[in-house]
């Protein structure tokens, strides 16, 4: 099992920037591939971006292409998103999750989740 912790929520100003970070309990974090997903107030949750095991392979929601990089730290057990040329639409909890298979959008494909962080984009 693993146990996830994100920080690094704020409020931005559109056109900045934040980064959050994940850190992760447990000796398999190597194991899981990480994502980050959010959710606006009255909306569903949805996927923003993924990383595999190793780290060499990512991909993201289209509306953040560009803008969102994700990366893992296995030796310190911490993934992060950088996230650039925010806006308001970008306001959201954020949730890191660690799940088993690569390549998936849903919720269902991650087992582990964190507790969020907020992130606010003033315009």
């Amino acid at each position: 099992q693993v146990q996830l912790v994100e920080s690094g929520g704020g409020l931005v100003q559109a056109g900045g920037s934040l980064r959050l970070s994940c850190a992760a309990s447990g000796r398999t974090f190597s194991s899981y591939v990480l994502g980050w997903f959010r959710q606006a107030p009255g909306k569903e949750r949805e996927f923003v971006a993924a990383i595999s095991w190793s780290g060499d392979s990512t991909y993201y929601l289209d509306s953040v292409k560009g803008r969102f990089t994700i990366f893992r730290d296995n030796a310190k057990n911490t993934v992060y998103l950088q996230m650039n040329s925010l806006t308001p639409e970008d306001t959201a909890v954020y949730y890191c999750a660690a799940g088993s298979i690569f390549g998936s959008r849903s919720i269902k494909g991650y087992a582990y989740w964190g507790q969020g962080t907020q992130v606010t984009v003033s315009s």
